[in-house]
């Protein structure tokens, strides 16, 4: 097989396993965030007096959530220019 066509080949599998990882990735911080804002909102308006213990439970949540589409990133980012 043809050198370039290879190279082409491998350039094209690392951009699509990049993409895979991101759109998975990506699917399951999104989906948490917003259920904790939304469960977190309904708590607030249920107890206001609680406002500031759920909010900052509720940062501290979706912060810990959000290090998995972190990883997901630097994971495409090692697929895409390190392998």
């Amino acid at each position: 097989m043809d050198p370039t066509i290879a190279n082409a080949i491998a350039t094209a599998g690392k951009a699509i396993g990049a993409g895979i990882c991101m759109g998975i990735g990506a699917i399951g911080p999104g989906v948490g965030e917003g259920t904790a804002v939304s469960k977190a909102l309904e708590g607030m308006a249920r107890q206001p007096e609680m406002v500031s213990t759920l909010r900052s439970t509720m940062i501290m949540g979706c912060a810990i959530a959000e290090t998995t589409g972190i990883y997901s990133l630097l994971i495409a980012f090692l697929i895409l220019f390190v392998l």
